[in-house]
């Protein structure tokens, strides 16, 4: 019986220590911070993997989600995603292209890229200097 419960409590341990569902890192950004002038000014970052897509990003105080629109395929290697007041672009299968319209709010501005490759998550985040 104490046997049983050992090896119980053993298993219960190894599921948390590699819990189900979460992936090393393979994407691999070039870089994940970045920051920009306030005039329009753009970024090219790029990937070592080759298989993500963007997962969703946020503006401010917006929040963009682009699955299930029939004009944006994210599982194709390029495609551009454009607001107002940026441009992102997947331009192949290892390069994020970002540009940003000049600031004129007065107020450093910040976005988040989210990126997703299966069950790993990571982001790219931008801020772009007041004028």
């Amino acid at each position: 019986m104490i046997l049983v419960i050992g090896m119980v409590i053993l298993i219960s341990c190894k599921d948390k220590e590699n819990p189900i569902g979460k992936w090393d890192d393979n994407i691999k950004l070039s870089t994940k911070n970045v920051e920009l002038t306030a005039q329009a000014d753009s970024v090219t970052i790029t990937t070592q993997g080759d298989w993500w897509w963007i997962d969703g990003i946020s503006f401010q105080d917006s929040t963009y989600s682009y699955y299930n629109r029939e004009d944006i395929n994210l599982e194709s290697d390029a495609y551009s995603i454009k607001e107002d007041a940026f441009t992102v672009e997947r331009r192949d299968k290892n390069t994020l292209f970002v540009r940003l319209k000049e600031n004129n709010t007065g107020a450093e501005r910040t976005m988040n890229i989210g990126l997703e490759a299966g069950d790993y998550f990571d982001h790219v985040s931008i801020k772009q200097a007041a004028n």
